[in-house]
């Protein structure tokens, strides 16, 4: 097997591997990691379209990127066609791809309408749709549920009228709302999607090793594969799962590697959120990449203790050190 290239609309992707939006990870950070391990798109975190037609600093922070998260896509969500339209119009300035949410889960979000609430009402999500696709030339995708709950399953349904109201790719993650990231995804929604309509499929839910995006792309036929929770401090998943593909050897990641990388990603987080915030937020990042390691336990309590970025490489470079010098 070997890697393909992807195209939505006009764009055509370096490959099929592609990186979720995930609301509290995807910054321009985390995406530029992502991007260095071989990413074939990236996409923001998920943008709140109101909050972006009233042109929210806090918003507008969330579509900083740099040029080396290129394609990158901007994923909104709302449930107002009116208002999608007009954020649409807006992210042309920023993305090269236009997504809209329809899977988010969280309780805030569908209580506004928004996320896979939008899949309880067929018409409003072809009106916002269309309308999205009026205001905007970027290539468009959709991403979405198999359905709200296990009564109420209409993947098909939904993807068939993104189809026909002008999406160029569709992004399902066969779970249900009800379900939010618990349970096994079924695989077997995306091969029934595959089936059913004329544009590409990309396929999300349990990649976790390189081996399981082999499998999902064989066992649906999908056109591309969609990495989220199985990057948490694992970037190199990206660049393994383009390694099997190819039928390379994949990459054993040594504790000096895992070192470099988390000492990059502090630095990219530092340049773009300043000191306090990056020592706050790579908090969470730092336990990932040290999770299963000998005395990962210890260096979390510590890191979460933390408040100062000098501190911080200290404990990282002592950390990842100790674990170089068992392992020569």
């Amino acid at each position: 097997m070997s890697t393909s290239t992807l195209k939505i609309g006009s764009i055509v992707l370096d490959n099929n591997v592609i990186l979720a939006p995930m609301a509290g990870i995807t910054n321009s950070p985390f995406r530029q990691i992502c991007k260095q391990s071989g990413a074939g798109l990236v996409y923001s975190e998920m943008i709140s379209a109101n909050g972006l037609i009233r042109d929210g600093q806090r918003t507008l922070e969330l579509l900083r990127r740099s040029g080396e998260e290129t394609p990158f896509g901007v994923q909104l969500f709302g449930d107002d066609p009116q208002v999608l339209a007009q954020a649409s119009e807006i992210i042309s300035e920023y993305g090269e791809i236009l997504d809209l949410n329809m899977g988010c889960p969280v309780k805030k979000v569908v209580r506004s309408g928004a996320g896979s609430a939008l899949m309880q009402s067929p018409q409003r999500a072809a009106a916002v749709i269309s309308a999205m696709r009026k205001s905007s030339n970027l290539p468009m995708t959709v991403k979405f549920r198999s359905g709200w709950d296990l009564s109420t399953i209409n993947f098909l349904e939904i993807g068939k009228i993104a189809e026909q109201c002008g999406a160029d790719a569709l992004i399902l993650h066969p779970r249900t709302r009800c379900q939010g990231f618990g349970g096994k995804s079924n695989w077997d929604h995306i091969t029934e999607l595959k089936q059913s309509v004329n544009i590409p499929v990309i396929g999300s839910g349990d990649i976790i090793t390189p081996e399981d995006a082999i499998v999902m792309i064989d066992q649906t036929g999908c056109d591309g594969v969609m990495v989220g929770r199985g990057c948490y401090g694992n970037p190199w998943l990206i660049e393994n799962i383009l390694h099997h593909l190819k039928d390379e050897e994949l990459t054993i990641v040594s504790a000096h590697e895992r070192r470099q990388t988390a000492l990059k990603h502090l630095k990219l987080y530092q340049k773009s959120f300043g000191d306090r915030r990056a020592a706050a937020e790579m908090r969470k990042h730092l336990c990932w990449y040290s999770r299963g390691l000998s005395g990962a336990g210890e260096f979390r309590f510590r890191v979460n203790q933390i408040n100062e970025i000098k501190q911080l490489e200290e404990t990282i470079n002592t950390f990842f050190s100790a674990l170089d010098s068992i392992h020569e």
